[in-house]
């Protein structure tokens, strides 16, 4: 072998080892960010049990007044060890299922009928913006006269919350689709309810799940509110139920448990709502 060509192949073997150690940092340094990407949300919530823990470690206010995390840990160890902790839970649960099942599905249905009919809807849209902002609140004295006290009472504040979200956003989500969609259908035949199904509710399903995810918000909100209205179980009647009795870590401890139970709802629904956008083949832009 000449000398260039040792000096070469001795350069190359030396190149080989440093560029297989780079490529494995570039795939090291992949994997890491991908992890603190997942682990980002998480951040933000560690941070707050810490500013938490801090302000209430101060001194500013007692352990009545603002007890730590520890504390109202404790405080669910031991509700839960009484078994009324999982009653409270499945309860709120349960009429939040109900309510809004039961909002969606009359909104969705006279969200399509609506966005399909103008002319209907030009009738009916100075009745619903009319009632709409009449806050779910204002309705608590008349749903306890009209639907005395127990559960109904809350369903009925539930549902209304659920329901005008989930009604405009279907109205305007069909009076959006385009009309080529439309024509097109119609030159090849297709039936009124196939339209529906097959071509309306696809186009605008997008702008619908946007407004169920509205609703699920407002109706999760309400729900509090709802339970305090004489209900004898669930995380709105734990809050009354403990600040009666000056059991502060258990009024916190419901509202960790309706912010946590909240986000595990949200996160539920935007993953159905991916899988529906991939059956339909919609495509959606991610925000970086």
């Amino acid at each position: 072998m000449s000398a260039p060509g040792s000096v070469l192949a001795q350069a190359t073997a030396r190149l080989l080892p440093q560029e297989g150690r780079r490529s494995r940092a570039r795939r090291s340094t992949a994997v890491l960010w991908t992890w603190l990407r997942k682990l980002l949300p998480f951040a933000g919530i560690a941070v707050l049990l810490v500013l938490w823990q801090l302000v209430a470690a101060s001194g500013i206010y007692t352990e009545d007044q603002l007890p730590g995390p520890l504390v109202v840990l404790r405080a669910g160890r031991e509700t839960w060890a009484s078994g009324a902790l999982l009653g409270h839970v499945g309860a709120s649960l349960g009429r939040f299922g109900a309510s809004y099942l039961a909002a969606v599905g009359i909104a969705i249905p006279l969200g399509l009928l609506f966005g399909l009919r103008p002319a209907l809807w030009r009738a009916v849209d100075p009745v619903v913006q009319l009632v709409r902002p009449i806050s779910p609140v204002a309705w608590f004295p008349l749903a306890v006269l009209w639907l005395g006290i127990g559960n109904l009472p809350a369903i009925a504040i539930i549902f209304l919350a659920a329901f005008y979200p989930a009604l405009l956003a279907t109205v305007s989500a069909v009076r959006r689709v385009d009309p080529v969609y439309v024509r097109v259908a119609r030159n090849f035949g297709t039936r009124d309810r196939q339209l529906v199904l097959k071509v309306i509710v696809p186009a605008a399903f997008p702008q619908i799940a946007m407004g169920l995810r509205l609703a699920i918000g407002a109706a999760w909100v309400y729900l509090v509110a709802g339970e305090m209205l004489g209900a004898r179980s669930g995380l709105g009647f734990l809050i009354v139920d403990a600040r009666n009795f000056l059991r502060t870590d258990l009024i916190l401890l419901a509202m960790v448990l309706v912010g946590a139970l909240g986000f595990v709802i949200d996160r539920t629904v935007a993953w159905l709502e991916r899988k529906l956008d991939a059956r339909w083949g919609i495509v959606r832009e991610e925000i970086s």
